[in-house]
């Protein structure tokens, strides 16, 4: 039996929507001042729905900000680093959805 491997990061919640062999859909809660950390991916694109409050989703190379509210959408392709936070004063919310492809977690310095 294989062990699931630890998140990398904790934010206040993450709750699987749906999960396949090539994509998976995440809906994630971020209180004030929590992110996941700068990272890539080596295959799957990161798309970002806001549900609820802000959320800030920056990139390098090239360098960008999207500062996301409800209904709006920012997509990261990789191997784009990028780093995903809450900069209000309350909590976020949003939708994760990563595919086509095999999921990872690069950390970036």
């Amino acid at each position: 039996m294989t062990q699931a491997r630890p998140q990398p990061y904790r934010v206040r919640d993450i709750h699987v929507v749906a999960k396949g062999a090539d994509v998976l859909v995440r809906e994630y809660t971020l209180d004030p001042g929590e992110a996941i950390p700068w990272h890539r991916h080596t295959q799957v694109s990161d798309y970002y729905y806001g549900l609820e409050g802000t959320v800030l989703v920056e990139t390098r190379e090239p360098a960008e900000r999207h500062e996301l509210g409800a209904g709006q959408f920012a997509r990261v392709n990789p191997p784009t680093v990028h780093h995903v936070s809450n900069p209000g004063r309350a909590p976020c919310r949003f939708l994760l959805i990563q595919g086509v492809g095999k999921y990872d977690f690069v950390k970036a310095d």
